[in-house]
């Protein structure tokens, strides 16, 4: 994959390939960036803050993760011309090499997309993950949340092992350092492997 110069929004949260991010943006240098997005239907990189805090603050020298998730905005409502509301969905997972910050406050980096998790079927010994995965998907969707509430989108790949471990990497409230191991891993059998350890050990299944 060939190395590309991406825009960064860095993040407390850890963005999973088809997970859903909704955000609120009202910082000029993201809404800079949102709107340029929109206008060329492009995604930024969403990286996990190590250091450092999400609003910008002076002198500040924050830490990002080594691998972050390109976000592509799906819908953007704008109440005031200082606020978008926005709900994104993650795409390819990504290696950043470096960064640096630009004038405005806005950070761009230097990225290498990774290969996508291969389609793996979920087996036998870990089916109660996805058994249960499928259970709460259900409860949400009959519970009173609204359509933007519910953090599980479709399409449902619920026999997939990647996307099962991703939705569980979400869903879980797991240490930020964990969740970023976790989507590093190139080998979704065993991202789901180490999810359902962790299922079990908060008695989950």
């Amino acid at each position: 994959m060939p190395i590309e110069e991406m825009p960064l929004f860095p993040l407390n949260t850890v963005l999973f390939p088809d997970g859903y991010l909704p955000m609120q943006i009202f910082e000029v240098r993201y809404l800079d960036l949102i709107r340029n997005c929109l206008r060329t239907k492009t995604p930024f990189g969403i990286v996990g803050l190590l250091e450092g805090n999400e609003v910008r603050k002076p002198d500040e020298a924050p830490m990002f993760s080594e691998v972050g998730t390109l976000a592509n905005i799906t819908d953007c409502d704008a109440p005031m011309p200082t606020l978008l509301k926005i709900q994104t969905r993650g795409g390819d997972r990504f290696k950043l090499f470096s960064s640096e910050q630009r004038k405005n406050g806005l950070w761009v980096g230097q990225i290498q997309r990774m290969t996508a998790d291969a389609p793996i079927q979920v087996p036998e010994h870990l089916q109660a993950s996805s058994d249960t995965l499928a259970n709460l998907i259900e409860t949400l969707e009959t519970s009173d949340l609204s359509p933007e509430q519910i953090p599980v989108k479709p399409p449902m790949r619920l026999n997939d092992c990647g996307w099962v471990a991703n939705r569980w990497c979400e869903l879980m409230p797991l240490e930020k350092t964990t969740k970023i191991q976790l989507l590093a891993l190139d080998n979704p059998l065993l991202r789901l492997e180490l999810v359902t350890d962790e299922l079990e050990a908060r008695g989950l299944i």
